[in-house]
């Protein structure tokens, strides 16, 4: 959930709105391939519910992450349009909240506020990643990652104080999400 928590430390109100209307559910069911490594993505996703795990081929399909409820799946392909790195498949029945490429890239184009809180909710989000990341570097090529989400104690300092009205802006985000 922490890459959400980002994304709502960031979004006002109308912004959320915005992705409310935009996007849309999508079922997924387990075995399913959201993303395929190599293989181009239309979408921005937030998962709803279930689990998703990221794997690549340099690693023979060994899983390097898991993925929960609130984590923002396909946002590294959306920023540098460059294919995925990594292929994100259903470990169970999962719900999604799909963002289509085409509309997010025109409301970054049209309306510089969001775009503005946007960018800079991926940037802290993407720095939170490698902060994890860069004490794995070291290890042998095939030893198990463990790229999970964030705890809470790894917050940027930033968000721990408003971790409460974040954590509540996000339950009353994904309830309309799920009623949609």
């Amino acid at each position: 959930m922490t890459k959400a928590l980002y994304i709502l430390a960031e979004l006002n109100d109308r912004d959320l709105e915005w992705l409310v209307t935009a996007g849309r559910q999508r079922s997924v069911s387990a075995g399913t391939e959201l993303i395929r490594e190599g293989e181009r993505t239309d979408a921005l996703y937030i998962l709803l519910k279930g689990k998703l795990e990221v794997s690549v081929a340099a690693l023979e399909g060994q899983q390097i992450a898991l993925l929960s409820k609130g984590d923002i799946v396909g946002e590294m392909s959306f920023i540098d349009a460059r294919p995925p790195a990594a292929t994100v498949k259903a470990l169970e029945d999962c719900l999604v909240w799909t963002i289509p490429r085409s509309q997010l890239i025109a409301k970054l184009m049209q309306d510089v506020s969001f775009s503005s809180h946007f960018y800079h909710a991926m940037a802290m989000e993407l720095s939170d990643r490698m902060r994890g990341l860069i004490p794995q570097l070291g290890y042998a090529k095939y030893q198990q990652l463990t790229l999970e989400s964030s705890s809470e104690e790894d917050l940027n300092p930033e968000l721990k104080g408003q971790l409460d009205l974040l954590k509540a802006r996000f339950d009353y985000l994904l309830r309309r999400l799920m009623d949609k």
